[in-house]
């Protein structure tokens, strides 16, 4: 997965209140729609043990998706959230996987493994040395990044990450969403962790997007995790699911959970 999702990179309506990390979360209602693709029993059970941590009821309502809408997913790697966004937007809407030409391949096995389920999703590429994306431009109401951003501030070429928040702006609608959950550096650790650790500072996330024309609309803690230290030996990797560092501390991670993650909303300007 680390390694997929690294290749990846190489390519690769209202304002909502704004909360402090570690605030509690605002009792959100999530619709039934939501509900109903989080709970889908097809869902693999080794996927349903992570929503503990990745809470996706709740990320996807903070996100405001909907099933008649047009969602782009970067980088979808194994297809977790695909499992629960391709069938939510199915009957009403479309779901799109957006990656770099050398995911093309293994995202359309991935999707054809269960079309029956997920109905008629797609693939769509972006190129990381240009940033020109078959997303067709105004096209999308909802563009979707989970565990990605820091894959492309690793990329050799500093631009890539600019490149990518400027495609994402190019193909949502006006008034759309993109939608960023990635794992959280603390603003007063070295930013030169962000090469090799996997964890990102939330402000080089927002500095990406304001840049590339989004205005953050909302920040939700719900995947927040007090006990996340930051400072792991093979860094976010030591976590689960990974577990890098294989048997040695295994039970100490596994006590701390996934990630300390930031949950963004931007909003392309209309």
């Amino acid at each position: 997965m680390r390694a997929f999702a690294i290749a990846t990179a190489l390519l690769t309506s209202a304002a909502t209140p704004v909360f402090a990390q570690g605030a509690p979360q605002p009792a959100g209602k999530t619709s039934a729609a939501i509900e109903s693709a989080v709970r889908d029993p097809q869902r693999s059970e080794a996927n349903r043990q992570r929503d503990q941590y990745r809470h996706p009821a709740e990320t996807l309502a903070f996100f405001g998706v909907k099933p008649t809408d047009t969602l782009v997913e970067f980088s979808p790697g194994g297809g977790w959230y695909t499992e629960i966004l391709a069938p939510l937007v199915k009957s009403k809407g479309r779901y799109v996987a957006l990656v770099n030409a050398r995911g093309v391949e293994g995202t359309q096995k991935m999707l054809a493994s269960k079309q029956a389920w997920f109905g008629p999703a797609t693939v769509a590429t972006i190129d990381g040395a240009t940033g020109t994306s078959t997303v067709p431009a105004g096209s999308a109401d909802v563009v979707l990044t989970f565990r990605n951003v820091h894959n492309l501030l690793m990329n050799d070429d500093p631009e890539v990450a600019a490149r990518a928040f400027k495609a994402f702006h190019t193909m949502l609608k006006p008034g759309g969403t993109l939608g960023v959950v990635d794992h959280r550096l603390p603003e007063t650790m070295d930013t030169a962790l962000e090469k090799k650790s996997g964890y990102i500072k939330r402000s080089t996330v927002v500095r990406l997007a304001q840049a590339a024309g989004f205005r953050l609309a909302g920040e939700s803690p719900v995947n927040a995790n007090a006990k996340d230290t930051h400072d792991h030996p093979d860094g976010v990797w030591t976590l689960p699911p990974t577990f890098a560092l294989k048997d040695v501390d295994r039970a100490k991670y596994a006590a701390i959970g996934e990630s300390d993650r930031f949950t963004l909303k931007f909003v392309k300007a209309r």
